[in-house]
């Protein structure tokens, strides 16, 4: 399976307008938590805490499925850590049964696939469909409000709406 760092910094920055801090660290590694008033454990007991005011502190995902810490005292620090973005592999999902009658087997493909954020091209990618097969199913999945986009440097994003996910979950898909 190919990690993508991109669809992790994607992912994470969405966890930390819904949920803060304690949100996006929710899952990056043993030990690593948000202890709250400017405080963060990046692993576990029985190293002693340490302070960098004024620091640098870098999140870096990576694909191997280990992390670690980093450092250039005293000021630059990072976590490096296994991305959560998936690009190809096991999430492709066959969008057969209702979800895939409604829908059409490769809209509800794409549909399923946009549990987290993604582009065009990773659609291509995971699909195996051509891109003007993929390009029209987001633009027929938005009208329908299904799923939003938005704008992350070049590229547009696509996720599912609240009525897409409750679609999926209707569908056996979730």
């Amino acid at each position: 399976m190919a990690r993508d760092p991109g669809g992790d910094v994607v992912a994470r920055a969405e966890r930390l307008s819904r949920g803060g801090w304690a949100a996006v660290l929710e899952g990056m590694g043993p030990g690593t938590r948000w202890l709250g008033e400017g405080r963060l454990q990046i692993n576990s007991p029985p190293y002693p805490p340490g302070e960098i005011p004024g620091a640098d502190l870098l999140f870096v995902p990576v694909t191997p499925r280990r992390g670690w810490v980093t450092w250039d005292e005293p000021h630059r620090y990072a976590v490096v850590d296994p991305c959560d973005g998936v690009l190809a592999g096991t999430e492709r999902r066959p969008a057969s049964g209702p979800l895939g009658a409604l829908l059409g087997a490769a809209r509800a493909e794409v549909l399923l696939l946009l549990g987290s954020p993604r582009s065009t091209t990773h659609l291509v990618a995971l699909t195996g469909q051509g891109l003007g097969s993929v390009g029209r199913h987001p633009k027929v999945l938005h009208e329908a409000g299904l799923i939003r986009r938005r704008r992350a440097g070049r590229s547009v994003l696509y996720r599912r709406t609240e009525a897409g996910e409750s679609l999926v979950r209707a569908g056996g898909g979730a």
